[in-house]
């Protein structure tokens, strides 16, 4: 579960976190101006309430216990009909609403969910819910782009360090321009193989119907990885060692450096 993060909708701070990929927000923050807890319970009690759950589950929860879930609903609407958070997941192996400990305590449920709960409470509240749900999230898409494009100026960078050692070194006098860019693709497909496995020509040919190249569509630690390899195979270039040599040691070290980063959390929090 990642790190707790806060709107403020109409002067009531209100916690999301991320639980599965999903956003879960606060049914607890949200119910504070309308009575407090209480007031899921209110909520929950409600026939519709159910029939919207019982639906969401059913269409995202494979493990969802239908056979409870009808007899929950065939209870509500009778004055004696409680049901709480933690006795709907109980029953129903629901996963759409968990409850939470600590700082942050409360009960939680999935956005689609929590919007609905925001109806029920108020249309206002409701919009206002979502429109600072919306500015969080722009917030984030805004902030992994600059770091997404910058790992790509870093990797343009490397690049022209990369391709200068290859004219320096690799690169006899007068030949044609055409024969100059096969050797600078030849080694620029070194990196390819020892990062993808592949060759451009080699993906391409596998992806036809993709946009761009190999590079393109390459995730941020294939691009982190693919910069380093860049200055590390200027480096080897320049102290002489063959292609093939090269080739092994800079895969070792894609392999290394992608273990490395998927057990990295500064990387996980990029995503």
């Amino acid at each position: 579960m990642k790190k707790t993060q806060k709107i403020v909708v109409k002067d009531t701070e209100v916690a999301i976190v991320e639980k599965n990929e999903q956003d879960f927000i606060s049914l607890t923050d949200m119910s504070k101006k309308f009575g407090g807890s209480s007031v899921i319970e209110n909520w929950l009690r409600n026939k519709d309430t159910i029939d919207f759950l019982g639906i969401w589950e059913q269409l995202y929860n494979s493990n969802f216990n239908s056979l409870e879930f009808e007899g929950i609903k065939n209870q509500a609407g009778y004055n004696r009909f409680t049901l709480s958070a933690k006795k709907w997941i109980e029953k129903t192996n629901a996963i759409g609403i968990f409850a939470k400990t600590g700082r942050y305590g409360g009960t939680y449920a999935q956005k689609d969910i929590a919007f609905e709960f925001g109806s029920w409470l108020s249309a206002e509240f409701k919009l206002y819910l979502i429109k600072e749900f919306q500015r969080l999230k722009d917030d984030e898409n805004r902030t992994k782009s600059l770091e997404w494009n910058l790992q790509r100026t870093l990797s343009k960078i490397n690049y022209r360090i990369h391709t200068d050692a290859v004219k320096e070194k690799l690169i006899p006098p007068k030949l044609t321009k055409q024969q100059i860019s096969f050797v600078y693709a030849n080694e620029a497909d070194i990196l390819n193989v020892a990062l993808f496995g592949k060759t451009a020509k080699e993906w391409r040919d596998k992806n036809p119907d993709t946009q761009g190249n190999i590079r393109d569509c390459a995730t941020i630690e294939q691009l982190v990885i693919l910069s380093n390899l860049e200055s590390i195979n200027a480096l080897l270039i320049r102290n002489g060692l063959p292609q093939n040599e090269r080739l092994i040691q800079l895969n070792i070290v894609a392999e290394t450096q992608m273990k490395s980063l998927f057990n990295n959390p500064t990387m996980k929090k990029l995503k």
